[in-house]
């Protein structure tokens, strides 16, 4: 006669996203001396962006009015805004007047867009001379934005629109990233004692 089993399936491992903390990034972005290099590796932390987002930027990309950066066809061809920090958009003023690109915010030598390589070697560099964590990569910043904007009480909603995710559960992945200490997060016991009067 015929059988049939129920195999369990094995639950499907969780991999939880590198996360520099916001010291090893404040080493990191102060680290290059050129302004291009700061200005690269600002852009793609501070507006959580991939790193060919980064390299297909343009000039008119930048809405300084409106505040936001624009993101033309990236992953699963999707437009999206993403955020422009302040100090992002006074750095990139003052290295447009002295790289003046054409067309491309970020190009080569001999004009074109820059490379995904030259950015890995500028970020791997930074890491190494800052002695930040060996196994973060350029990503390693994408993922780092989106925990700190979490940590910093953004919304989930905003975060994902600024990633471009489209399941949120793609981007709740980074509540396990969160840094768990006094700093982020209050203990209920440190909440029921905050207005008593018990000694300990």
């Amino acid at each position: 006669p015929r059988e049939y089993y129920e195999i369990k399936r094995p639950n499907k491992s969780v991999t939880v996203p590198n996360v520099l903390s916001e010291e090893e990034v404040l080493k990191i972005l102060r680290y290059p001396k050129n302004i291009k290099h700061k200005a690269i590796l600002w852009t793609i932390y501070s507006a959580g962006l991939r790193i060919s987002e980064a390299v297909n930027l343009r000039i008119n990309d930048i809405h300084s009015e409106g505040g936001y950066i624009f993101i033309k066809g990236s992953k699963g061809k999707k437009d999206r805004k993403t955020i422009l920090s302040n100090h992002l958009l006074h750095l990139l003023r003052h290295y447009y007047i002295q790289h003046k690109p054409s067309y491309w915010l970020f190009e080569g030598q001999t004009g074109g867009q820059y490379s995904p390589e030259s950015i890995r070697k500028i970020f791997r560099r930074a890491v190494r001379e800052t002695n930040s964590n060996p196994w973060s990569t350029v990503h390693t910043l994408r993922h780092s934005f989106a925990t700190h904007c979490l940590q910093n009480k953004v919304s989930m909603r905003h975060v994902q629109n600024m990633l471009g995710h489209n399941n949120p559960k793609t981007t709740e992945i980074y509540t396990k990233t969160i840094e768990i200490n006094n700093k982020y997060v209050s203990s209920p016991l440190d909440n029921i004692l905050k207005n008593s009067n018990f000694e300990s």
